[in-house]
């Protein structure tokens, strides 16, 4: 099939009936070259939720329609880096008890002009309001700046679409107030647009100023009753809510209107300015997410380490994306992947990696922290550094720069006893002797943030100065410490 662009993948809807389908095929490019690929698409009615990118609602048989939801994937393989695809072969039907299916494929693109400056990551489907003819007014902090903008809304998870009536953004003055009137944003040339379930909406590029470590406020109206949301739950930031039935506020010039507030991020998942070197993606945890940190002051170690490329000429000043979500683990999901559900915690950091870090804008090196709460909560540490080995191998082979962090101590947190204690200096050895390439690891580089935080006299545990007080979360002289330990040249895919 003919299938034109230049990027790092190809990204393919697919499905497997009769069980988990898979088959090779090969991608041909423009200067005549090939190469092969293999496309693995699990089962439409048996297989994990959590991968799932569309779910539909009923199942058709020869025997008559099943009241049973059937789920479809997209599937992403890499292709060369920057090579213009010509055409793509589909493999073969793998046969005789499995089939693949393959219903669409687009090459996803690698350099946009765009380089993502703010991003949340979504870690489950939850109840909300309702929420009718209402406008929700987010306040987000940029890392990068530029001379353009556009946001990205996501129904991940969700079982319904939703529908956008309108959209602005603008810089804040103070609270829900902007600087000046806002700025509006379209999508398609329209004022607003409708989120199928599962999927995603850019917002068309906008001639905006985007200045650097700055609040912005993106406000979106829903003119339609929302039961339920795709939510980030760890905000550690104040937003503002419109009163029900008060109709689109996405122009007011004044806070007034919004007498309510969030500490969530509903449907927003990203704002990307135009330009730039683009960004750096961070997958973590609640240390990650910022928990213990300061509401609204921007302290997290991501803030850090974004105001350090900020202040310096040495290697270009990428954008910084944080994908922490608390609670979150490698190997095991806590959000089911489908449904309304309290657990917030997302699906395992291997499944959501597409989604949170190899799809996001201009992805140039992924950080991946993670671990202590799968070593908490009795992973064999086996499991913890198989799973880290396959993210590793996976940013590669997407020509991105996998980087990789040691787990930081947590003597005196309750459940830190000294079997977890065994755990995690067993997945740190593995990343120390082991983790690297020249060490035969995944890896490109190691930062070890372990040696960063912990008590040269006790390495068990954190520096009392840098424990917010629980054991585990660092406070923000721990967060700080964590982001001023890193080598920059360690972030920075060599020749950018």
């Amino acid at each position: 099939m003919a299938l034109r662009g230049r990027g790092g993948a190809v990204t393919f809807l697919v499905a497997g009936t009769g069980g988990t389908a898979s088959g090779s095929g090969t991608i041909r490019y423009r200067d005549g070259t090939r190469g092969t690929y293999t496309l693995t698409a699990p089962d439409w009615r048996s297989g994990p939720a959590a991968t799932r990118a569309v779910t539909l609602p009923h199942v058709n048989t020869p025997d008559g329609q099943l009241a049973e939801k059937a789920r479809l994937y997209a599937v992403t393989v890499p292709a060369e880096r920057g090579r213009a695809v010509a055409s793509v072969t589909l493999p073969r039907d793998p046969g005789p008890e499995a089939d693949l299916h393959v219903f669409a494929a687009a090459v996803r693109e690698t350099d946009t002009g765009w380089t993502g400056s703010w991003s949340r990551a979504v870690g489950g489907y939850a109840k909300a309001g309702p929420w009718a003819d209402r406008t929700l007014r987010l306040v987000v902090h940029t890392s990068a700046g530029g001379r353009g903008l556009r946001i990205r809304l996501s129904n991940t998870f969700a079982d319904t679409p939703v529908r956008i009536g309108g959209a602005t953004v603008a810089v804040q003055r103070e609270g829900a107030e902007p600087s000046g009137e806002p700025a509006r944003l379209t999508f398609g040339g329209r004022s607003g647009t409708s989120i199928p379930a599962g999927a995603q909406a850019w917002s068309d590029p906008l001639r905006f100023p985007v200045p650097a470590a700055t609040n912005l406020l993106v406000s979106f109206h829903l003119p339609e009753t929302v039961t339920a949301v795709p939510v980030h739950t760890k905000a550690i930031q104040r937003s503002y809510l419109s009163d029900q039935d008060s109709g689109d506020r996405t122009g007011d010039t004044s806070g007034a209107a919004f007498t309510g507030s969030l500490t969530t991020y509903p449907f927003l998942t990203g704002v990307d300015v135009r330009g730039g070197p683009g960004s750096v993606v961070v997958l973590g945890d609640s240390i990650t997410d910022g928990n213990h940190s300061e509401e609204g002051g921007n302290r997290r170690w991501p803030d850090v380490l974004a105001r350090r490329f900020l202040e310096q000429d040495d290697v270009p000043r990428h954008g910084v994306l944080n994908q922490g979500i608390s609670a979150n683990r490698i190997v095991t999901d806590r959000y089911p992947g489908e449904g309304v559900d309290r657990d917030t915690a997302g699906v395992s950091a291997q499944h959501r990696l597409e989604r949170d870090a190899l799809a996001q804008t201009s992805a140039r090196t992924v950080v991946v922290f993670e671990g202590i709460n799968d070593v908490r909560w009795d992973t064999p540490p086996e499991q913890v550094i198989d799973g880290l080995r396959a993210i590793g191998e996976r940013v590669r082979a997407r020509g991105l720069r996998a980087v990789a962090a040691t787990l930081t101590p947590c003597e005196g947190y309750p459940d830190c006893t000294a079997e977890v204690e065994a755990r995690r200096t067993a997945v740190n050895t593995y990343l120390r002797e082991r983790g690297t390439r020249e060490n035969g690891g995944p890896f490109d580089a190691l930062l070890d943030f372990d040696e960063a935080l912990r008590d040269p006299g006790r390495p068990t545990r954190m520096l009392p100065a840098y424990d917010s007080g629980d054991g585990l979360h660092p406070g923000h002289e721990g967060l700080r410490a964590l982001a001023d330990s890193i080598d920059l040249r360690k972030l920075v895919e060599r020749g950018r």
